[in-house]
């Protein structure tokens, strides 16, 4: 759990970063444009040359929030009277 917690605490919200997006360790690049990109079929070396700030690590950390964030979801079905 430790090892999930660790990469988490690469994704930061800050207000003044990206009007409160969630943001890869603070940096200019969000959570949003890494997941885009990889549904866009653009490969994690692609992106890593891309943007030579980023880490290994942040692209699973970023995953890894998307996977959090679904499973946090919930989906109540509404029936009308």
């Amino acid at each position: 759990m430790r090892h999930s917690e660790t990469l988490l605490d690469r994704i930061v919200v800050n207000s003044r970063v990206l009007v409160g997006k969630p943001t890869i360790r603070g940096l200019r690049i969000s959570v949003e444009q890494i997941l885009a990109a990889l549904a866009a079929g653009v490969p994690v070396s692609d992106l890593l040359e891309d943007y030579p700030e980023l880490e290994p690590a942040d692209i699973r950390a970023v995953l890894l929030y998307a996977t959090e964030r679904v499973r946090e979801e919930r989906v109540y079905e509404m029936v009308a009277a």
